[in-house]
């Protein structure tokens, strides 16, 4: 396997596990605090699911041949509260993951070295693909931040829980070395 083989797959790994993270956190909301917002300047996690659906449906459709901006995204319109229900929510939700998962499964590793454009700009497909990787978790992070200070201490950690990193250490030290992703047990246990 190649090291831009390996490079795809630990994209597709990392994005499923970012994904599977803020759907966890929204699945522990009540419906009416998916579309909360604590002040006029801060997105709801609606607002937010919102953006990056519309950032990965542009920034994805036809990945390697149009401008990564198209011209039909509203990107201001994003930022508009216009989804009522989980439902639709998760609609949306999932055609940008869809979009992306489509355009990344196609990738071959010769094609991370092409050049794409967005808004007009540049970049390897390989900065592209980076690039998205850094902003895809960052919002996932403020979904994930905003669903545990809404749902205050009923929350079911997503991650190693506070206090528990020394148990958590423990277990893993007592295990044999092997070669894996860290997504590989990390997606099991969130199922």
């Amino acid at each position: 396997m190649t090291i831009n083989n390996s490079y795809l797959e630990s994209v597709k790994k990392q994005m499923l596990y970012y994904k599977t993270i803020a759907e966890k956190a929204m699945e522990q909301l009540e419906e009416s605090q998916l579309f909360y917002c604590t002040n006029e300047d801060t997105n709801s996690i609606s607002t937010i699911v919102n953006h990056m659906s519309g950032n990965m449906l542009s920034r994805w459709t036809d990945f390697l041949t149009t401008d990564g901006e198209k011209e039909w995204r509203n990107r201001d319109a994003e930022f508009v509260e216009s989804t009522a229900t989980r439902e639709a929510l998760l609609q949306t939700w999932n055609a940008g993951w869809t979009c992306f998962f489509n355009a990344i499964n196609e990738l071959k590793p010769d094609d991370l070295e092409k050049i794409i454009y967005i808004r007009n700009e540049g970049q390897t497909a390989l900065d592209a693909i980076n690039r998205q990787l850094a902003h895809y978790p960052y919002h996932i992070g403020q979904i994930v931040f905003y669903a545990k200070m809404l749902k205050n201490s009923d929350w079911t950690s997503l991650s190693i829980p506070k206090n528990k990193s020394t148990s958590y250490n423990a277990d893993k030290f007592s295990k044999e070395r092997t070669l894996k992703h860290f997504t590989d047990d990390e997606l099991k246990k969130l199922q």
